[in-house]
């Protein structure tokens, strides 16, 4: 294989994933219950053998750095790496100014690698990718640029940059998050549009030409999709690698050409959902091509108290429950639980994402929420049932999730309490 350097940009602020990037970057939020989001295009880099990766980080990267330090260690004896890489400023005394300035600001790290070819990938979504085929099709076409793309619906077209192709598989067009109306859609098919997944694969040489010329533009947004992008193809070879026929072992029919932009609340929240059906769409238990991430040492998950004359049973179905966990008389369904959760007596939570280090205490019940780490909700709290009172108290998103930010004190709700103290034991 030739010399190649995989580049990760996990920068963003995430604003549209808050309150859950309040205190982390969105690649950090958590993910699957064991897994941080960026826990995913790493294994996919990692699958396919390309193992000299750096991640370009910025706000609030604390959590990521720590996860990549003690998670992600590769054969230093062999030249392999998973390094992260802040804002060092390297160009005068400012942030990255877009993805595009992220590169630019760290050339130094490909100058110093000499790769033949530099893989510019997105931090945040939830794919299975062998980035190698990737790389056979741009060398194939001898492209200086080669942009890999998926059909999404026609109405989500304003959250992607919208590719036209030719007859080659050469782009010919493009439009940064375009209306609905105005978006290009794929010939013979009006309700689908060509999308850009924001993973590239550049020639060395055409990847530090175009952000050269990109930083010298002072109207540019220094962006890959709206300044690199959408200029290149006018000048230079740049080919659009259809997502759908990637192939990785192990997958299934239903899987193939699953990828999730998880930048919002809903989107991540159904993304979570996907991975709780008896036969997922996205398929954690693939052992052929692992989703890898950070280990920790807690003990099983626990499930106590058979007590069915009471009602107090501690059981789970259709979730996720991560290590650490105790079920301790209390009843999940269709949730993801990520480690040393605990559910007490009487609680009933369904289709709901847990963080780690949640409590939910005795008669709680709990629906369509995504609960932050190190909450604790006293005993007969009711989440997700009265949309005005959720509102009133919590972060609702346009479909109803409700969302608690991490740490997040909640007073125990007094008339609840006091209905059911009786029956507390």
């Amino acid at each position: 294989m030739e010399r190649t350097l995989a580049l990760i940009l996990a920068g963003g602020e995430g604003r549209r994933l808050d309150p859950l990037t309040r205190d982390r970057a969105k690649p950090a939020v958590p993910f699957g219950g064991r897994y941080r989001i960026i826990d995913f295009v790493l294994s996919n880099f990692a699958n396919s053998g390309i193992l000299k990766i750096k991640i370009l980080t910025q706000y609030k990267s604390d959590s990521l750095n720590k996860h990549i330090s003690r998670g992600w260690r590769l054969s230093a004896m062999l030249g392999h790496y998973v390094e992260t890489v802040p804002a060092q400023m390297r160009t005068g005394p400012q942030w990255y100014r877009g993805s595009a300035d992220a590169v630019y600001q760290n050339l130094n790290l490909i100058t110093d690698e000499e790769p033949d070819h530099v893989f510019v990938f997105g931090a945040d979504h939830i794919y299975r990718m062998d980035v190698r085929q990737m790389l056979q099709y741009h060398r194939e076409m001898a492209a200086d640029c080669t942009v890999a793309a998926i059909p999404m619906p026609r109405e989500q077209a304003p959250d992607f940059g919208v590719i036209e192709v030719d007859s080659s598989g050469r782009m010919v067009g493009f439009q940064e998050k375009p209306s609905v109306e105005e978006a290009k859609t794929i010939p013979g098919d009006p309700t689908r549009i060509l999308a850009s997944m924001g993973n590239y694969i550049f020639t060395t040489d055409a990847l530090v030409r175009e952000v050269v010329r990109d930083a010298a533009r002072p109207d540019s947004e220094h962006d890959f999709g709206k300044s690199i992008i959408a200029r290149m193809y006018e000048h230079a070879r740049v080919y659009v690698y259809d997502f759908m026929q990637n192939s990785v072992p192990g997958i299934g029919p239903k899987e193939r050409g699953y990828w999730r932009d998880v930048g919002k609340i809903d989107t991540y929240f159904n993304s979570n959902m996907d991975l709780v059906d008896v036969d997922p769409v996205f398929n954690l238990y693939n052992d052929r091509w692992p989703i890898y991430t950070f280990q920790s040492n807690y003990p099983p998950a626990k499930f106590v108290f058979a007590d069915r004359d009471n009602d107090r049973i501690g059981m789970a179905t259709d979730s996720l429950v991560s290590e650490g966990c105790i079920i301790s008389g209390g009843t999940v369904h269709r949730c993801v639980l990520s480690p040393q959760v605990r559910i007490n007596s009487y609680a009933h939570v369904e289709e709901s994402i847990l963080f780690e280090k949640v409590n939910i205490g005795r008669h709680c019940r709990i629906r369509r929420a995504i609960i932050d780490k190190y909450v604790d909700l006293p005993p007969g709290t009711v989440i997700g049932y009265d949309p005005e009172e959720d509102r009133r108290r919590f972060h609702v998103t346009p479909e109803g999730v409700v969302v608690i930010p991490k740490g997040m004190h909640i007073e125990a709700e007094r008339p609840s309490y006091v209905a059911v103290e009786h029956q507390l034991v």
